[in-house]
Order: structure tokens, then C-alpha cells, then sequence
């Protein structure tokens, strides 16, 4: 049985990644630390002691760790989605060399997509065993948390990739990280309940994937019940996953087939 053209995609990414990894896997377990040290432990000193029953019933550091997770590998989704799919348009135009092998859109979308996948569960993995390491929750269940995250980072790789296909310059990702990854980051739920927004916003936040993500990394690490039913949270991440790959099929097909 031949293997299937999106594999050889994502090997193809995977023997690239096999030369820089080094770099890559030190910044990984340095950033969710840097994080949990300054906002958890630092900033989440002063919560704590102005906020006595802490945010939800925990601690700040407790609350905090789950939800940076999953905004650390929606981070790394819209990374893979956006300045390597530019790359491979316009900077070094890989997608036009592999194209001329058999390998088909589809194949090559999917395969962008599975290795994206990868990189956001080796990020979200590291994540959860600092967060352990920190005492935030046991091992266990912080290595099941990875789940939400991962579900968060294809949901966000594959409509960016959508989008950047259809871009001839890299403005347009500057604009998208400006007004929509970082407010996306800041009001998900990620450093406060979103309850704690003006009632108008709250719906909005209520909307973005990230928000879901959040509310299911800390059910199942510290067991706080979400305001919306797990399932329901799944579901949506599972359809902008399945719309942001059609789109990206058919951006990569407008882009690519003259």
C-alpha cells in the first residue's frame, strides 16, 4: 500500500525540522516558564493577596497555567499559518516545487496541517509538564489538558492558513496579529473571567475558539465546571477545523492552479 502524499508533506517538514529543533524546543520549555513566572507567580502574588478566595476558588498561578496553554498553542497555530505559508508562496516558494511532484493540493494542505498539528502538540506537551512541574496539577491531568489545546491550534492554523493564502503581502498577517491574535489572547479568559468584561463584550468573547479552549483546559485539569457544556465547546472547535480546511483547499487551489 503507498503511503498517502500529505505523510510525505509532513515528512518532508518533519526532516527540515530535524536540523533546527534545538532552537526550537529551548524556547519551548523557556516561555511557558518565563510565563508562569512572571504572571503566575509574580504578578499572581499580588492577586492572590488582594483576592483572597482567589479567581474561581484557586489561586492565580492555578487559574492562570491551564489558560495559557491553550493560548500558547493557539499562538503557535497562527505562527504555522501565517509566516510559513508566506514563505511558501512568496519568500522561498516551496509550494511550487512540491507541486510539481505528485503531490496534490489536498495533499499538500493537509499535510501543512498535519505537521502544523504536531508542533502545537510538542509546544502543548512541554507546556503541561512545566505546569506540572510548577505544582499546578498533577501530571495526569495535565497532559490530558493538551487535548483542548491541540483542538485550539489546528482550529486557528487552519483558517490563518485560509487567510494568508489569499494575501500577496505579509501586512495583512501584521494586521491580523494587531486586531485579531492578541485580543484573541487577552480576552479569552486566558488572565480573568471573561465575566468580568462589560456585558457587551462577554457574548464576543464568548464566540472566539480560544475561549472554549480555556474553559476546557481547566475543567480537565482543576475540575472548574465551564459555563458551556464540553461537548458543545468540542463540537466548535471541530467545525473551525473542518471550515478553515476547506478554505484553505480552495485558497491554496485559486492560488496555485493557473
Amino acid at each position: 500500500m503507498s503511503t498517502p502524499l500529505s505523510l510525505r508533506v509532513f515528512e518532508g517538514e518533519a526532516r527540515v525540522y530535524r536540523r533546527v529543533w534545538r532552537g526550537s524546543v529551548v524556547t519551548s520549555f523557556l516561555n511557558p516558564i518565563l510565563y508562569l513566572l512572571a504572571m503566575g507567580v509574580g504578578l499572581g502574588t499580588l492577586v492572590d493577596r488582594n483576592a483572597p478566595g482567589g479567581l474561581e476558588g484557586i489561586s492565580y498561578l492555578a487559574f492562570l497555567a491551564p489558560g495559557l496553554l491553550a493560548a500558547t498553542a493557539m499562538q503557535t497555530g497562527a505562527g504555522e499559518g501565517a509566516w510559513k505559508v508566506m514563505a511558501g508562496f512568496k519568500w522561498r516558494q516551496t509550494y511550487q516545487a512540491i507541486l510539481a511532484t505528485p503531490v496534490s493540493i489536498e495533499s499538500l494542505v493537509y499535510g501543512h496541517l498535519l505537521w502544523s498539528a504536531a508542533r502545537v502538540l510538542l509546544v502543548s506537551v512541554v507546556f503541561a509538564v512545566v505546569m506540572a512541574a510548577f505544582g499546578v496539577t498533577p501530571l495526569g491531568p495535565a497532559l490530558l489538558a493538551v487535548g483542548p489545546a491541540l483542538l485550539v491550534g489546528v482550529a486557528t492554523v487552519a483558517p490563518v492558513t485560509a487567510y494568508t493564502a489569499r494575501l500577496e503581502h505579509d501586512t495583512g498577517l501584521s494586521n491580523l496579529f494587531r486586531f485579531g491574535i492578541v485580543p484573541m489572547f487577552l480576552f479569552s479568559g486566558t488572565f480573568f473571567p471573561v465575566s468580568q468584561l462589560p456585558g457587551f463584550l462577554q457574548p464576543v468573547a464568548n464566540a472566539v475558539p480560544l475561549y472554549h479552549a480555556v474553559a476546557l483546559s481547566r475543567w480537565i485539569a482543576l475540575g472548574i465546571t465551564p459555563r458551556v457544556a464540553p461537548a458543545v465547546s468540542v463540537l466548535y472547535l471541530a467545525a473551525w477545523i473542518v471550515v478553515g480546511s476547506v478554505l484553505a483547499v480552495v485558497a491554496f487551489r485559486r492560488r496555485l492552479v493557473r
